[in-house]
């Protein structure tokens, strides 16, 4: 009768050694109740508690959690609005009051996704229903502010901390799309627009000052052309007269008449004419008239030359 009662105790030892011992994983933290009452926390590893009494009421992972959300909001010109986001929470510390404020504030983690989720939207919805549709997508990182200040508060007080709100997506329906899609091609056509405007005006600019350049230039060049052509003239006119000058003096010392200068000038200048025309036709009076007018023409300007070479 002793070996069996030995072996029942045995067993009875080794039960209770088992169930005492638990053991909690990487990344979590246990809490356990005496009665229904807080006992204590248990940190990762391997823990004894109080067989049959001590029961572990909730594992809490300290670990980065997420959550994705989709909701719709209603801006303040009455425009539908659709947001995809992800949130990224987590418990605040591993402090034992914020353990147990995480362990008893809710049921289970279904309530606490529930409230966590509202919230957000609801902060969100109330932001967005202050802003006209035109300004929500210029100002995501407000809206992500906005919804941190607001409940950062609330979740510190069930325990826990918002480390990141990401909008992902933030969409209209199908017709204020299209019209802002019409909006943003007209904006572009007319940045296209403009720009061409402005470069054909540049280049119209720089072509009119590359021809105002070219004529001033063209202008001077002819200037100084003319200037040289009319040096030349007078210096050719100042050689020719001193030239008759001197003729005139040389056949007057041998008792020439001066007249045979004028007509070898004459004839000379009728060879040129000939020679240099080029099949242009040149009217002369040939008769012997004309050509007697001509000679006491030029006597006559040969005859002031002189006169003025003496004085």
């Amino acid at each position: 009768m002793a070996t069996p009662i030995l072996i029942f105790f045995i067993v009875l030892i080794a039960l209770t050694l088992f169930v005492s011992l638990t053991s909690v994983q990487q990344g979590s933290i246990a809490v356990t109740t005496v009665f229904g009452k807080y006992r204590r926390m248990l940190t990762p590893g391997l823990s004894f508690k109080i067989p049959f009494v001590e029961v572990i009421y909730k594992r809490i992972s300290i670990q980065n959690r997420s959550v994705e959300l989709e909701f719709q909001a209603t801006t303040l010109d009455q425009a539908n609005v659709y947001f995809k986001a992800m949130l990224l929470y987590a418990v605040i510390n591993q402090n034992e009051e914020i353990i147990k404020n995480v362990a008893f504030k809710f049921i289970d983690d279904k309530n606490l996704m529930q409230a966590l989720v509202r919230t957000v939207e609801g902060s969100i919805r109330g932001f967005v229903a202050t802003k006209k549709q035109s300004e929500v997508l210029s100002l995501r990182n407000e809206i992500v502010e906005d919804v941190k200040s607001q409940i950062d508060n609330t979740l510190e007080s069930w325990g826990y901390h918002l480390i990141d709100l990401q909008l992902n997506d933030i969409t209209f329906d199908e017709a204020i799309m299209r019209s802002m899609a019409q909006v943003v091609a007209s904006n572009n056509l007319k940045a296209a627009a403009e720009n061409e405007g402005q470069a054909l005006l540049i280049t119209k600019t720089k072509a009119a000052e590359a021809e105002g350049n070219a004529i001033k230039i063209a202008a001077e060049a002819e200037r100084q052309a003319a200037q040289l052509r009319g040096h030349g003239v007078a210096l050719f006119r100042e050689q020719v007269a001193k030239g008759m000058s001197q003729a005139a003096k040389e056949m007057e010392q041998a008792n020439m008449d001066t007249s045979v200068i004028l007509f070898t000038m004459w004839t000379e200048a009728i060879k040129h004419f000939a020679e240099n025309g080029k099949g242009n036709v040149i009217f002369l009076d040939g008769s012997s008239e004309g050509m007697k007018r001509s000679l006491e023409e030029m006597m006559a300007v040969m005859t002031m030359n002189l006169g003025k070479n003496k004085e």
